[in-house]
């Protein structure tokens, strides 16, 4: 309606004047409302064009668009394991610090396995003290058998050496004996080293990786206990928190609440415009905004990012064929805007509705020397119908509250 006004002002009132006051022409007589067409024709057929014109332009160049909001990404409250709830830390709302316990789990279980991994690390460890123990006992028992050893052996030594000097002195069979007997405690000698080297073993090998199991079960049971208290991964807010003591939860059920992280929907505006103008979005276009929750309020705006895929296109790999004709509604253009200005937003709440604008700007091309004298004036033309949309903006603005709680019926 706007634009049909301001551009009757550039054609029909125009022709209008001519026909009154150059062709003598007067309303209720030679113009009646029967012979408004005829008399107006090329004032009108100018006026229909001209609005058509630049409303296509103003849409084109100066895209709009009613879906836009803040979106904000929640965080599913889920323990990593499963188990009946035996605690709950925080109510249905309440802020929260990373960390924080949200609740926990019945950690029996867990408990019984803590305590029976401790008990095999004192069972190692008492197993070490009494390795230790062997080892004494056998380095007397290697000393008991050297001694023995060396006592037959001297014997053996002066029955050997009466023999040689008076033969027949000692009898060969006493000697033969003596010889065996040497033998026996040389080889209880090599028994009690071998028994010294096993428990040595035990020691330095067996025993410590033994431990070093039983610590990883009991690190792992204590794990186990961790998992059973249920925190917060960030910094947020926890929202719709009905869990409570006696429930069963698991991976597969529903979470137990949504944790909101701390400023999630208050950086970035997003936005879906129309495909036809996806050569117009530019990154650092300059826009403006209104939301619901914040009525009566024009934010300045900056595109800081555009998507280059549209959703509308997503497929997943499957046992059919994907048919272009199921894609019923087309897709946007995704753009991200954040305020123009430190605090822009705020006061506007995450998930609110809101109308954006963004405005084409040609103002480096225009300066450039190379650009021909014609094309200023259309560029000129074309940043200054921005103005038309910016005052739609703002007419939008003051009218969605009265919108919203009278005219929906509210």
């Amino acid at each position: 309606m706007f634009e049909l006004m301001f551009c009757s002002l550039l054609t029909i009132l125009p022709d209008y004047l001519y026909r009154r006051y150059a062709q003598g022409k007067r309303f209720g007589k030679e113009i009646t409302f029967f012979s408004i067409w005829y008399e107006l024709r090329w004032g009108i057929t100018g006026c229909l064009m001209l609005t058509v014109s630049l409303i296509t332009m103003i849409f084109y160049f100066h895209p709009t668009t009613s879906s836009a909001t803040l979106y904000f990404r929640t965080v599913p409250i889920l323990p990593e394991g499963s188990g009946r709830v035996a605690e709950v830390k925080v109510g249905f709302s309440a802020p929260v610090k990373k960390g924080d316990v949200l609740f926990t789990l019945d950690a029996s279980k867990q408990q019984a396995a803590f305590e029976t991994a401790k008990r095999k690390v004192a069972e190692v460890d008492a197993a070490m003290q009494t390795a230790q123990a062997d080892v004494v006992k056998a380095e007397a028992q290697i000393g008991e058998a050297k001694a023995n050893y060396q006592q037959a052996k001297d014997e053996l030594e002066v029955k050997t050496e009466l023999q040689r000097r008076n033969p027949g002195i000692v009898p060969q069979r006493d000697i033969d004996k003596l010889q065996v007997l040497v033998d026996q405690r040389q080889s209880g000698i090599d028994a009690a080293t071998a028994a010294k080297q096993s428990v040595s073993m035990q020691i330095s090998i067996l025993l410590p990786a033994q431990k070093a199991s039983a610590e990883a079960a009991l690190d792992q049971a204590q794990v186990d206990i961790d998992k059973t208290f249920v925190r917060a991964g960030v910094d947020g807010r926890v929202e719709q928190f009905l869990i409570r003591p006696g429930d069963v939860v698991n991976q597969l059920m529903r979470p137990a609440g949504v944790l909101i992280p701390e400023g999630a929907g208050r950086k970035v505006l997003q936005a879906g415009f129309g495909q036809i103008e996806a050569q117009v979005m530019k990154e650092g276009m300059v826009a403006e905004a209104t939301c619901i929750s914040r009525p009566w309020v024009i934010i300045p705006m900056v595109i800081t990012s555009v998507q280059d895929y549209i959703a509308a296109g997503q497929f997943r790999s499957g046992e059919q064929l994907v048919d272009p004709q199921n894609a019923v509604r087309p897709g946007t253009i995704l753009v991200f805007l954040e305020p123009l200005y430190k605090g822009g937003i705020d006061g506007v709440t995450p998930g609110s509705s809101c109308v954006v604008n963004a405005y084409t700007s040609n103002h480096e091309e225009i300066s450039a020397k190379g650009t021909s004298t014609s094309r200023k004036i259309a560029l000129h033309v074309v940043d200054g119908v921005g103005l038309v949309h910016a005052l739609l903006l703002r007419i939008q603005a003051l009218l969605l509250p009265i919108q919203t709680l009278v005219l929906s019926g509210h």
